[in-house]
């Protein structure tokens, strides 16, 4: 118990984060846009607020092709990102993402990817895979937390330890990431762990996805829904983080603003944190049952912090400790 009140606690002084770390400061938070609410498999009972409007397998677009994609060259590799690779404390393997400028953002995707603008961000560990059912299952027990739905079969954290959590909602991803020392990512820090500085449109580079770089393009509650860990390394973006696109959603820190990068028009961004305050949360990558175009690392939505879906989950980072 003594555990569970100091993660609400910290939790508390992270919904009330404000942008700082050197960050422009963002403008007031405006109320979402109205969109019509989608078709959804919540856990009963759950609240939802609208994300942005389904078409086939919940893409924002009918046709992937009203937004063409330039076709590839050979996927860029960053020599940066050669072993430099971290265990965090929860054994679980992290890469760095340098310290640097990136560019932020499509003109060739939905209003709230755009401006495009330059934005820096300091140097930080990403966790290589999303977090498993077996690693959560152990924050459930440790803190005695009630678990996500999907474990109410008692099995899934047992016989699927490999896949990704899911049914999380932003509070029990938060939670988990300060259980084992560390945070969610930003939404500035997630996208350049996907996209890196050449401003690719997806982790692998510009060509679409095919099945060996993501899971995507499956029914809503099919046989097969999301994979193991490890499984799509083909599809791993520049750092080496996998599963940037596809398999599930990912919650990250910010709090959602369609309008929040028309505030760097004139300024670069500097280690952006979203708006100071919000209504929803964003959530990143697309998932299992999604359509390429919401695979693009610069797409957003967004979700209320206390709903669970079927294809969210997410995944921690982490500052890089200054030497002494």
């Amino acid at each position: 118990m003594v555990v569970r009140r100091i993660l609400g606690v910290l939790l508390a002084g992270f919904c009330a984060l404000s942008p700082t770390d050197g960050a422009t400061s963002a403008t007031e938070s405006r109320m979402a846009k109205p969109e019509s609410l989608p078709t959804t498999s919540l856990k009963p009972g759950m609240s939802s607020i609208p994300a942005k409007p389904h078409g086939p397998y919940g893409d924002h677009k009918a046709n992937d092709k009203m937004k063409p994609v330039t076709s590839a060259t050979a996927q860029t590799v960053h020599a940066e990102s050669n072993g430099r690779d971290y265990v965090g404390k929860d054994g679980v393997p992290m890469v760095l993402v340098p310290s640097g400028d990136f560019i932020m953002g499509s003109d060739k995707g939905d209003e709230d990817e755009a401006p495009v603008h330059r934005v820096h961000v300091n140097a930080f560990y990403i966790d290589k895979f999303e977090v498993t059912n077996g690693r959560f299952a152990k924050y459930v027990d440790t803190i005695q937390s009630e678990p996500p739905w999907g474990f109410s079969d008692k099995e899934t954290p047992v016989i699927h330890a490999d896949r990704p959590v899911r049914w999380v909602n932003w509070m029990d991803a938060m939670g988990y990431c300060l259980w084992v020392g560390k945070r969610l990512p930003t939404e500035a820090e997630w996208e350049k762990a996907a996209r890196g500085t050449d401003e690719r449109v997806y982790p692998w580079g510009n060509d679409p996805p095919t099945p060996v770089h993501a899971v995507y393009g499956l029914k809503e509650g099919g046989a097969e829904t999301v994979s193991v860990i490890g499984n799509h390394h083909m599809g791993q973006s520049p750092y080496g983080a996998q599963d940037l696109a596809g398999n599930l959603y990912e919650w990250v820190m910010d709090w959602y603003d369609e309008d929040f990068y028309s505030s760097f028009i004139n300024n670069p961004a500097v280690n952006p944190r979203g708006p100071s305050e919000g209504t929803a949360k964003v959530q990143r990558g697309g998932s299992y049952i999604n359509t390429p175009y919401r695979l693009r690392s610069s797409f957003r939505t967004k979700a209320d912090p206390t709903e669970q879906d079927h294809n969210v989950g997410f995944r921690c980072a982490q500052e890089v400790l200054k030497q002494p």
